[in-house]
């Protein structure tokens, strides 16, 4: 087959050359009055959001955070952490970005491998970051943070007797300072001027570790504004003051902290943080709070679907709903579709594919035009290429490769990792960085993207390339079965065959001719090779910490039974 080619060439646009900082500080000079974040009902806008990260970076500089100090944020999407997160780039200092609810060996592997001077946490996660710092043997500060000081008078009373008041003897003596004290610091300090460097590590994110531990990305300022101002023009309406997004996705991942968070903001927009969630509580939140953008990941979303709360509800004030962080099945896009516009929303929900090492989105379904089984099209300056796996040689349109881009939001790079650095960031004939995802796709005569599955996910039988997300999408879309998980495990003469983890739907029986009513129906929809040879049904299936079905776990349960002879 003749190769094809696309006209790839990116138009290149100007981005804001300043730090994240400066970015909301110019939003909230154009929008001072505006409100930029709701807590638990309690407004902070813009000029006041502004107010306190000068103060909470005057209070880091005095305790001695200087330009590339590195300070950890263990915390959920609460005020104090976005005053954090700024402050620290207020002051040319480094956010290292951790997920409060980590072990206490690995907040240690964080505070060492990003040399961390301090670190902020809620008060009921003290008790864990404290053992987690005597085990890194440094003299590291701890900042305690308090829901209720950033509650409405009434609700903090209610918290403060409910669920706060266990925790007020955290921090313990000489082992911490309270958040609301350490920031008091801050006053009439004398701060240096803003300097923007657009190769300077802004925040350090964690990939998920599925492998071996987890890699520190580095990213910059300029990947950020640039982020804000791709995901703005295609996000289907004026993103800007008065734009309400419900921050679910956690301050601590890509999706969260890029989109939900930063972009938001450098729009003039305003965050409506949600610290945690269940699937009614988080209903209850977009019923209350009427958000007019609202990102999550696929479970998310199937969660939604079977909320009571929703019956009858309007949902007309939703201009956008984007899934990200896996991939979404045909079956569930065109049930949620079909959700929103029984409730009166004219939208549909909009897929966008993304690595933390891009920030996160780089690729997003039109608002005006989707096409079944695409991510969409690459955000602008971006551009995507689908190579034979490791290598610059491009793939014939619609043929699978890896998946390999390159735009304004690409990493910095892994943090002390070079061998990773090397195998992921590379350089072209012409001089231009590359990032290979490790992710198989293609590519249509339209330049419309599709993802077909991790690489190192592919299961390889009798000679086969098998997508697990394929066979999961297929057998998502059986009327008895809520989701799936599908790995590869050892076979004798095809080197591996399929086993598919089910859920059931509530009221079917888990039995055999259920499993042989299942076998028979994917003898319909799947080649051979592809057909699950085991199923095995579950109650429910191993999520990541970001709600993502963890594929891993069932694999290394199965490296495990192979181990054990079973």
């Amino acid at each position: 087959m003749k190769q094809q080619k696309l006209d790839m060439t990116p138009v290149s646009h100007p981005y804001p050359q300043t730090t994240m900082f400066g970015a909301i500080k110019e939003a909230s000079e154009r929008f001072p009055k505006a409100h930029a974040l709701d807590f638990m009902g309690k407004i902070t806008t813009f000029s006041e959001l502004v107010k306190k990260i000068e103060l909470a970076a005057g209070a880091f500089y005095k305790a001695g955070i200087r330009k590339n100090d590195a300070v950890t944020i263990c915390m959920p999407n609460t005020p104090q952490a976005v005053i954090c997160l700024y402050a620290l780039n207020r002051i040319g200092a480094v956010a290292n970005m951790v997920h409060p609810l980590s072990s206490r060996s690995n907040i240690t592997f964080y505070l060492n491998y990003s040399s961390s001077k301090m670190i902020l946490c809620l008060d009921s996660f003290y008790e864990n970051v404290k053992n987690a710092v005597e085990d890194t043997k440094r003299d590291i500060k701890i900042i305690t943070a308090r829901i209720q000081e950033e509650l409405s008078p009434v609700l903090a009373a209610g918290y403060s007797l409910k669920t706060g008041k266990k925790f007020l003897k955290y921090p313990e003596k000489g082992k911490g300072v309270v958040w609301s004290d350490f920031i008091k610091a801050g006053r009439g300090a004398s701060l240096p001027a803003v300097e923007y460097d657009k190769k300077k590590t802004a925040a350090i994110l964690y990939s998920g570790g599925t492998s071996g531990m987890p890699k520190g990305i580095c990213l910059s300022d300029f990947n950020f504004n640039a982020l804000g101002m791709q995901i703005a023009e295609i996000a289907g309406c004026n993103l800007t003051a008065g734009c309400r997004f419900l921050s679910v996705m956690p301050i601590f991942h890509g999706f969260g902290l890029g989109i939900g968070i930063h972009t938001v903001l450098e729009n003039g927009a305003m965050c409506i943080l949600i610290p945690q969630f269940t699937k009614e509580s988080y209903a209850k939140a977009v019923l209350k709070k009427k958000p007019n953008f609202i990102a999550g990941v696929p479970t998310l979303f199937e969660a939604l679907l079977k909320v009571d709360l929703f019956n009858g509800a309007d949902l007309s004030f939703l201009v956008g709903v984007f899934s990200g962080g896996d991939a979404l099945s045909p079956e569930l896009k065109k049930r949620a579709d079909k959700f929103f516009k029984e409730h009166n929303a004219s939208v549909q929900i909009r897929e966008g594919y993304g690595l933390t090492e891009c920030v996160t989105a780089s690729c997003v379904t039109p608002v005006d035009r989707a096409k079944e089984g695409s991510i969409g099209l690459p955000l602008r300056d971006t551009v995507y290429k689908i190579v034979e796996p490791g290598t610059f040689s491009e793939k014939p349109l619609g043929e699978a490769g890896e998946i390999i881009l390159t735009g304004p939001t690409l990493m910095l790079g892994y943090m002390k990792n070079e061998e990773a650095n090397e195998k992921t960031l590379r350089k072209d004939e012409n001089g231009t960085t590359w990032l290979f995802t490790g992710d198989m796709g293609s590519m249509d005569s339209e330049g419309f993207v599709y993802f077909k599955q991790r690489i190192k996910r592919m299961i390889v039988s009798s000679g086969f390339n098998v997508y697990p997300s394929q066979i999961e999408k297929v057998l998502d879309k059986h009327p008895d079965i809520d989701y799936s998980c599908a790995i590869g495990v050892k076979d004798p003469y095809k080197m591996q065959k399929v086993r598919a983890y089910i859920v059931l739907n509530s009221g079917v029986e888990e039995t055999q001719e259920e499993k042989d009513k299942i076998l028979e129906y994917c003898k319909t929809y799947l080649d051979i090779h592809a057909r699950p040879k085991e199923i095995v049904f579950r109650k429910e299936l191993p999520r990541t910490l970001v709600g993502k079905v963890a594929y891993h776990v069932l694999e290394e349960e199965a490296a495990a039974e192979e181990n054990n002879g079973k």
